[in-house]
């Protein structure tokens, strides 16, 4: 018999005070501060990267909420809401009289996948080449959240603390 106590390691030998989670293949899992943190850096490197590709290039997004959160989180650019009042088909003549390229940036519960689809056939030239920044933030934010609204609210979740409402970092040492 050992006198050794119990491993209460992590998955990574390192000790944790995760949660448990249940992930997409429905198993539950125990993410670690440690694994919240890096998807919270993965999560804000494409929200940089789409910020600045927004000081040139409109995102699109369904509603008030998800524009709002999308100005929190440092986007200075052109931001449509869908919602405004008009038809899809009369919208999007709207958006390829006026614009070169878009960022389609709906939600990803079944309407926004829905709502999305339906630009993208409006819209078609447009859109491809930022189409990947989605699925990347759709990706990291897995089934926590399905919109855009939700994405600064993700971020304090992950990051462990309630002053993560922009790209640049708060409390960084200058």
């Amino acid at each position: 018999m050992s006198s050794r106590k119990p491993n209460k390691s992590g998955p990574y030998g390192k000790k944790h005070s995760g949660r448990p989670r249940t992930d997409r293949s429905g198993q539950q899992r125990i993410l670690s501060p440690a694994m919240d943190m890096e998807r919270a850096e993965r999560l804000r490197e494409v929200l940089s990267g789409l910020a600045e590709i927004n000081r040139l290039v409109p995102v699109v997004v369904e509603g008030k909420k998800d524009a709002r959160a999308l100005s929190s989180l440092g986007f200075d650019g052109k931001i449509i809401t869908l919602h405004s009042g008009k038809g899809m088909y009369e919208f999007s003549e709207e958006l390829n009289d006026n614009y070169d390229k878009l960022v389609l940036l709906l939600d990803w519960d079944e309407k926004g996948e829905q709502l999305t689809r339906t630009l993208e056939q409006y819209l078609k030239g447009r859109w491809e080449e930022f189409s990947p920044l989605r699925e990347m933030i759709k990706a990291i934010c897995q089934k926590d959240i399905k919109d855009i609204e939700g994405i600064p609210s993700l971020l304090k979740r992950l990051e462990g603390f309630a002053g993560a409402n922009s790209i640049e970092r708060t409390g960084q040492q200058g």
